[in-house]
Formats: C-alpha cells, sequence, structure tokens
C-alpha cells in the first residue's frame, strides 16, 4: 500500500499545474485555491486513463460553457498551446464544433479566449477558409449530411425533417462541422460530449456515449475518466448522469445491442 502526505499530494499538484499552465502562485490563499491545486491537478490531471490533448479538450470546453471566470479558460488555453497539445487552428475548429453543440454565444466566448491568448503569445493566426467551399444543390447536399450522420453516430439519422433538423443538425452540425477536415473525429467526439453532459439531456448523452463507444473512438474505460474530467467543470452532481448513462450505453455494446434514433427524444 502506497502511502502519501498531504505535502507529497501538494507538490505533485503544484508540479502538474506548472506543466500545464507554467508558473503559478507558490501557495494557495483560499480552500478553493487549494483544491485547484490538491484535487484537480494533484489528483484527476495525473490520471493515467485518458492522455493529456483529451483532458485538454475536455477542459477548455468545460470551461467555456461553466459560468466562470474567464481567467480559467485562459490559463488552459494558454496551457494547451504552450504544451503543444494543440495548435491554434484546431483551437479555433474546437470553437466552431462547440457552436453546433453548446451554442453561438459560448463558441464565441471560447474564440475570445483563443484571441486574446494567440495575441499575447505572439502565435500566427490560419488563414480564415470558408465554412464550406464547393457549391452544392439541395440533393447532393441531403445526401452528404447522412453520409456524414451515419459514419458519426453509427446509425440512420432522422432525416430532414423539420426546420431544427434540416438546418441545425443535418446541415450544420453533421454536413458541415463534423465532415470539416481541421480537427479528427475523437476530438470532435469530446466536444460534443461535453456540450451533451452539461445540457443534462439524457437523449443526447445517450447517443453521443453510444456512438463515441460503438465507433471504437473510446473505451469504455475513457468514457469513464472523461467524466470525472468533465465534472472538474460541470460538477459531480452533472458528472453522475453522465456516468450513469456512459455504464448504461457499454452495457448495451457488451452485449451486441444497438442504438436507434429517435426523433421524438430529439436525439443526434
Amino acid at each position: 500500500m502506497s502511502k502519501f502526505s498531504p505535502q507529497d499530494r501538494a507538490d505533485t499538484g503544484a508540479r502538474t499545474a506548472a506543466a500545464l499552465q507554467g508558473p503559478v502562485p507558490a501557495e494557495p490563499r483560499t480552500p478553493v485555491e487549494a483544491a485547484w491545486r490538491d484535487f484537480v491537478y494533484a489528483e484527476v490531471w495525473t490520471r493515467p486513463g485518458l492522455d493529456r490533448r483529451s483532458r485538454f479538450i475536455i477542459a477548455i470546453c468545460g470551461a467555456a460553457v461553466a459560468p466562470g471566470p474567464d481567467r480559467i479558460l485562459d490559463a488552459y488555453v494558454r496551457g494547451a498551446l504552450a504544451t503543444g497539445e494543440l495548435n491554434v487552428s484546431e483551437l479555433r475548429e474546437i470553437a466552431l464544433h462547440l457552436s453546433g453543440y453548446a451554442g453561438f454565444s459560448q463558441a464565441a466566448r471560447l474564440d475570445d479566449a483563443i484571441t486574446r491568448i494567440v495575441a499575447d503569445l505572439g502565435e500566427e493566426e490560419p488563414d480564415l477558409e470558408p465554412l464550406r467551399g464547393e457549391s452544392w444543390t439541395t440533393e447532393t447536399r441531403q445526401a452528404e449530411n447522412d453520409e456524414s450522420f451515419r459514419k458519426v453516430m453509427t446509425t440512420a439519422g432522422p432525416g430532414h425533417i423539420s426546420a431544427f433538423y434540416e438546418a441545425g443538425v443535418m446541415n450544420y452540425c453533421f454536413g458541415e462541422l463534423w465532415a470539416r477536415p481541421g480537427l479528427d473525429q475523437r476530438s470532435r467526439r469530446l466536444v460534443t460530449l461535453v456540450a451533451a453532459a452539461d445540457s443534462q439531456a439524457p437523449s443526447a448523452v445517450l447517443s453521443h456515449t453510444y456512438s463515441a463507444m460503438a465507433s471504437g473512438d473510446f473505451t469504455k474505460e475513457e468514457m469513464l475518466e472523461f467524466v470525472e474530467q468533465f465534472a472538474v467543470h460541470g460538477g459531480h452532481t452533472r458528472g453522475s448522469t453522465m456516468q450513469a448513462l456512459v455504464l448504461q450505453m457499454a452495457d448495451r455494446i457488451e452485449k451486441g445491442g444497438s442504438f436507434t434514433m429517435s426523433v421524438k427524444d430529439g436525439r443526434g
């Protein structure tokens, strides 16, 4: 049995925080600051079950959707760039993807944070590419959307049956965001899962949790680590909902079950 002292934990947290975000205050001034060092950095970020790049994406999106101070979001963006875990282009894609699942206001908050840190670090901004560079017809666009949905969600989509599904879900989220080449699918899943978990909408959590594991992008163990990393910003009450649904979907997959999209539930 390993034995750790309060000082061991404090030292681990301080080293981890410095490695992630650069120099940090030598000593916390409040109990909350102490918990950031001794729990968040010492006991969550050091867990081996999820890679650091994934933890940065979860933390950045979690801080963007949570009603917290911008300094927390700025610190994560700075750390992701300084450590090389994410580049400016990837961060811009993360903000864009967040617009489809957490809303444009939250995406703008993250986008503004990226702008601040990029300017402060003197990083170069990528060239701005059009959201969609080629022309299309209604028929070809719908076919592309359906193919993207099936690839991501591992099941057939709801179709173009209402303004919400046609314009929002199929045209924007799956036809454009998921199809963009600037960010890998695994990373896009993390952005989506943070927004779904924060919303506490069981249908969204179920569908995206199922597809994340059924596609092979994430294992059950990685999804359980996601829950704890998300809970740092979303809270353990929201995490409890996410945890239960991850276990439910993992059990379904292990038993060979499928997942059927339901328009009534608004899944997707």
